[in-house]
């Protein structure tokens, strides 16, 4: 197993930031260095660097290497992150190098998940996301063990290499994890047809993380959900019921927030909490229009609901933290009179009123249709 140096600090990281011709690379550095504190990182220090194209055996080259192994023994640093997806045989080979852990985006994501899952069913989908992701990388664990054992009498094992009983036990937690988060979303399937029934407008805030979106959740329903100043603060799925006066009640979704390159099996562990975003009525799609990024936040953010095939609910755009941005509250409408996009400040107040307003006359129109749908084309 990997020997760290006796005196590394964990609490140290040294960042790898190598920019392929990346437009939002600058960005990229700010957004690890968040990620990097959000897991438990109190110093870093980050090693930038141009490529063409990544190196097959150690991903930067043998230069940089060792530019960002004298960086890690500068910072006694115990661990040394990529800001990019590394292959097994990367990741090994690097860890053979630098003789201390190696993650990358993924790894360190999947580390601040771990952190922040509370409730039984988040603990459940950050399990099945880590199980399969190391169903992959078994070799790099477990190379001290990769032998037959086989033989015969009370001296022999079991005939297999450790490898393959891992991968065995691997799969058949994996198959009792998908099978208790399926019983979560027949649970939740229920409840959605309970307030179908009822007739309930279904909403969910969705975002990229850190856009405020608990906070805006506890601005709409008075509610005291945990919110922080910091990459994904909120990983669990909350719903609580809201008066809209005369359009009647709904129901409101907090749900995990997005990132840049979330990785696949996150995506596909989360699917039980995001099917809620799925079938709901209403997107209120958070935005922070403080960020210089905010552009490609949002188009992030839409690729993972083209992803869970949530792209085609209406959107409602909701532009939050106007008091950093220096802007006011607004509502402008589209061309055709539909409201899209409202601005906002969650801390403040500033624009929630207004919002209420815009959530209103959706659930409105949206009964109108209910009670006089459109008459059916007649054939030709």
């Amino acid at each position: 197993m990997l020997e760290q140096p006796a005196a590394a600090d964990p609490t140290a990281a040294v960042l790898v930031c190598l920019d392929f011709d990346d437009s939002g690379y600058e960005a990229g550095i700010e957004e690890i260095a968040r990620l990097a504190e959000s897991a438990g990182a109190r110093r870093h220090e980050v090693v930038r660097g141009r490529r063409s194209r990544p190196d097959p055996k150690l991903f930067a080259g043998s230069g940089k290497v060792d530019e960002i192994g004298r960086a890690a023994e500068a910072l006694n640093a115990g661990t040394v992150i990529f800001n990019h997806a590394l292959s097994p045989a990367q990741q090994r080979n690097l860890e053979r190098v630098f003789l201390r852990r190696v993650m990358d985006r993924t790894d360190l994501i999947l580390e601040i998940f771990a952190q922040r899952a509370k409730t039984t069913e988040g603990k459940l989908q950050v399990e099945l996301a880590q199980l399969e992701r190391l169903s992959t990388r078994l070799v790099r664990g477990w190379t001290h063990l990769e032998r037959q054992r086989g033989g015969l009498g009370k001296t022999g094992g079991p005939g297999e290499k450790q490898i393959e009983l891992d991968r065995r036990y691997i799969g058949q937690r994996v198959r009792l994890l998908r099978g208790k988060l399926d019983e979560l979303r027949r649970r939740r399937g229920v409840q959605r047809r309970a307030r179908a029934r009822q007739e309930m407008l279904s909403i969910s805030l969705v975002g990229y993380t850190n856009a405020g979106k608990t906070t805006l959740f506890n601005a709409l329903v008075h509610a005291k959900a945990y919110e922080a100043d910091k990459l994904f603060a909120t990983l669990d799925t909350t719903t609580r019921r809201v008066w809209l006066g005369d359009a009647g009640n709904a129901v409101i979704s907090d749900t995990v927030g997005f990132i840049s390159d979330l990785p696949h099996g996150l995506v596909a562990a989360f699917r039980a909490t995001l099917e809620e975003t799925v079938h709901a009525d209403l997107l209120l799609h958070v935005v922070d229009s403080a960020s210089p990024a905010r552009d490609r936040q949002v188009e992030e953010v839409d690729r993972v609901l083209a992803e869970i095939g949530a792209d085609t609910a209406p959107q409602l755009l909701v532009w939050n933290k106007i008091d950093l941005a220096g802007l006011g509250h607004r509502v402008e409408r589209d061309e055709y009179g539909k409201i899209r996009r409202v601005t906002v400040s969650a801390r403040t107040g500033l624009g929630i009123s207004g919002l209420r307003d815009a959530i209103a006359e959706f659930a409105r129109e949206r009964a109108a249709r209910r009670d006089n749908p459109a008459p059916a084309a007649l054939p030709l």
